[in-house]
């Protein structure tokens, strides 16, 4: 009897931890398929373009996870990295930093609005995000002048996208210290900690004493400025600025941090889990590419769009499944 009860405990405890580290081993398989099937899959050349492409969804990726920690929503990543993108291009002419500078502070602004809606006006964040989207599309549009803005190549702006150091990709390496930030935030100071409280049960922590909107007014903030950096990798690796770039992305970066196990409704997730969601999206899409090219199958982009929303139901509906079962047991 008692045999059976601890083989009991010990099947539950390995599957808590395969359902912990999931995305962790979707991610290994999904390599080791690609490995297996594609002759140049793990050529330098794949593996250096996959992480310089998908560091601007890492960037959009990481500014979401932490709103979402908070028990938020941020509609407007995609078309305020849109927005980044027309401004850095516009200030391409002064160089690399004033570029960078000018986009992050079009993001800022962007996620400083929306932090205020929400805290001040206390409007609901899916609202106020809705609304933010639709104004940084706009104002976007009205920058650009409805057309893509040439970046400058007489400076080193164009460096930030497609340049490379250490052999690896700057807009990698971006990502890479930024989600190390991020990691040592939320698992290493009282502001991540908060953030997590929040998200958790926001009257209990007004209860406790935290600053709760403060801390979702930094959380909104520096999800506006990492989306605005999104924006300016954008336009610097794809020399220009471009106002229509950016819709669905938000699909996306909600895609990364629900596979990475962050709950939508708030107060647990893992900033290296929405990492490694970023990197099994983008694997995914770097597979049908190959499979196009062996002539298997025939797909447009458009269809990054279906497989997104198509995966993130998937993984929204078995989150909840997961959620309920948590709460009976």
């Amino acid at each position: 009897m008692n045999g059976s009860k601890g083989q009991s405990a010990q099947t539950s405890r390995s599957m808590t931890l395969i359902s912990q580290n999931s995305v962790l081993i979707a991610l290994i398989l999904l390599i080791l398929f690609g490995a297996l099937r594609y002759e140049k899959f793990l050529s330098p050349f794949n593996i250096l373009t996959v992480l310089r492409y998908n560091s601007m969804f890492a960037l959009v990726s990481l500014g979401m996870c932490f709103v979402i920690m908070s028990g938020g929503i941020d509609l407007s990543v995609g078309t305020t990295a849109a927005l980044g993108s027309v401004v850095s291009a516009l200030l391409s002419p002064h160089g690399a930093w004033i570029g960078m500078v000018g986009g992050m502070s079009a993001g800022a602004a962007v996620g400083m609005i929306n932090a205020l809606v929400i805290t001040r006006l206390k409007i609901p964040p899916f609202i106020s995000s809705l609304a933010a989207m639709l104004a940084a599309q706009g104002a976007a549009l009205l920058l650009a002048q409805n057309q893509s803005v040439s970046v400058s190549y007489d400076t080193d702006f164009t460096v930030i996208g497609q340049g490379d150091w250490l052999g690896f990709p700057i807009p990698a390496w971006i990502a890479g210290f930024a989600y190390l930030l991020g990691s040592l935030c939320l698992n290493l100071t009282a502001g991540g900690r908060k953030v997590l409280a929040i998200g958790g049960n926001e009257e209990a922590a007004r209860l406790m004493g935290l600053r709760v909107d403060r801390v979702k007014f930094f959380v909104y903030l520096a999800s506006g400025t990492l989306a605005g950096l999104a924006g300016v990798i954008l336009a610097s690796q794809f020399g220009a600025g471009q106002p229509v770039e950016g819709i669905g992305w938000e699909l996306f970066a909600i895609a990364s941090v629900v596979v990475g196990g962050t709950l939508l409704t708030g107060g647990q997730g893992s900033v290296i889990a929405t990492l490694a969601g970023v990197l099994l999206l983008g694997l995914i899409f770097n597979i049908l590419n190959f499979e196009n090219g062996l002539g298997w199958i025939s797909l447009s982009a458009y269809w990054q769009s279906v497989v997104r929303g198509l995966f993130l139901m998937v993984v929204v509906i078995f989150q909840s499944r997961l959620v309920v079962k948590r709460q009976r047991a």
